[in-house]
């Protein structure tokens, strides 16, 4: 594992990654869903792809990577972008796979091959559960009631400091319908079958609006990978 210190817009962060097979010349980055790390993908992956080149990194605020900031999906992209440069990577020249949040963090870096793991991207109506707990915390927000809110935050975000749970308002409900219908590159999806967190039918509809792509399901969740890498290597 290394550190490397990446300047952005006088922002600092320190992005810990992963080098595997690092004297080869043609290269596969991989990028991790919202609140994992690059282990989860490592574990995955490392042992495929004997050919490539691996990259595997924190996405700031993430595993060992830092972040004082409040940032949006477009920064992650700027910072990973300058990343890879400085790591003398090329984006547009690799293989980038996605996952979750981390799949649109790679449709932005437009890569030739863009892999996407059950990406969000696709905004889905909120239950009435969610909005029912939206609604209270707008209330409590109002009568100066904040700390009480964090009872009500997801999952995702819950254990996060402040600048972190805003950047997850940030990135939660962003459409990016256009950023996939607009990519020219070469894409591979696949999806679990049960995933609730990005359904199913979201999955259908980003290989309906990426043009050159294909579409892989798997029984399985939201990591249905973790089970299918060795499958999904072969297809890749």
């Amino acid at each position: 594992m290394a550190i490397k210190q990446v300047k952005l817009e006088n922002k600092i962060f320190d992005i810990s990654y992963k080098i595997i097979n690092p004297t080869l010349q043609d290269n596969i980055v991989f990028l991790h869903g919202w609140g994992a790390n690059k282990e989860i993908m490592q574990q995955a992956f490392d042992k495929y792809f004997t050919n490539l080149k691996h990259i595997y990194l924190d996405l700031a605020g993430f595993g060992k990577s830092t972040n004082d900031y409040i940032l949006t999906t477009y920064d992650y992209a700027k910072i990973t972008n300058k990343f890879l440069h400085e790591i003398e990577i090329n984006p547009q020249n690799s293989i980038i796979v996605g996952h979750s949040f981390g799949g649109k963090v790679a449709a932005l870096l437009n890569p030739s091959k863009l892999i996407l793991l059950s990406s969000a991207g696709i905004i889905k109506p909120k239950s009435k559960k969610i909005l029912l707990k939206i609604k209270i915390a707008k209330i409590f927000n109002k009568i100066g009631l904040k700390k009480v809110t964090k009872f009500l935050r997801s999952d995702d975000v819950n254990m996060m400091n402040e600048n972190m749970y805003k950047t997850f308002k940030n990135v939660v409900d962003e459409d990016f319908s256009s950023y996939f219908s607009n990519y020219k590159g070469k894409a591979k999806i696949f999806w679990g079958k049960y995933d609730t967190a990005t359904t199913l039918d979201a999955g259908k509809q980003i290989h309906s609006l990426i043009k050159n792509s294909t579409f892989n399901v798997f029984d399985g969740d939201h990591y249905f990978f973790l089970k299918y890498s060795d499958n999904i290597a072969k297809l890749i």
